[in-house]
C-alpha cells in the first residue's frame, strides 16, 4: 500500500488566528479628531471667558458714570426733606428750634422708611 504524499506544491497554511475584518478609522484618525474636538472646546472657552471680562468691565464703568446721578438724585432729595422737616417744625414749634450749635449743614443720620400701607 501506497504511502500517502502531500500534494504538488505543499499544503495550504494553517489558520490559526481570527480573521476580525478591521472596522473604523485607524485609531490616529480617532486621537487627532479628539485633539481638534478639544481644541475648538478651548477656543470658545477662553472666547467666553474674555467676554465675562469684558462685560463685567463695561459694567463696573456703567456703574462709576452714573454714581454722580445719584448721589445728586439722593443730596436733592435730603434737601426736599430737610426744608420739610424745618416747615413742620415751625408748625408744631412756632418757631425754628436749633438742633446744633454750628451753622454748618449736617448729614441727617435716621433712614427714611415709609408707612405701611394696611390693605
Amino acid at each position: 500500500m501506497p504511502q500517502d504524499m502531500p500534494p504538488v506544491g505543499g499544503y495550504g497554511p494553517v489558520q490559526y488566528k481570527r480573521n476580525i475584518p478591521a472596522r473604523g478609522f485607524r485609531p490616529i484618525t480617532y486621537l487627532v479628531g479628539m485633539h481638534l474636538f478639544m481644541a475648538y472646546g478651548y477656543y470658545k472657552l477662553f472666547y467666553g471667558i474674555r467676554e465675562q471680562n469684558e462685560l463685567a468691565r463695561e459694567k463696573v464703568w456703567g456703574r462709576l458714570h452714573i454714581l454722580p446721578l445719584l448721589q445728586a438724585e439722593e443730596d436733592r432729595d435730603q434737601v426736599r426733606r430737610h426744608f420739610a422737616d424745618k416747615a413742620r417744625e415751625k408748625d408744631l414749634l412756632g418757631a425754628e428750634a436749633k438742633v446744633y450749635n454750628s451753622e454748618r449743614f449736617v448729614r441727617p443720620t435716621f433712614v427714611y422708611t415709609p408707612s405701611k400701607v394696611s390693605q
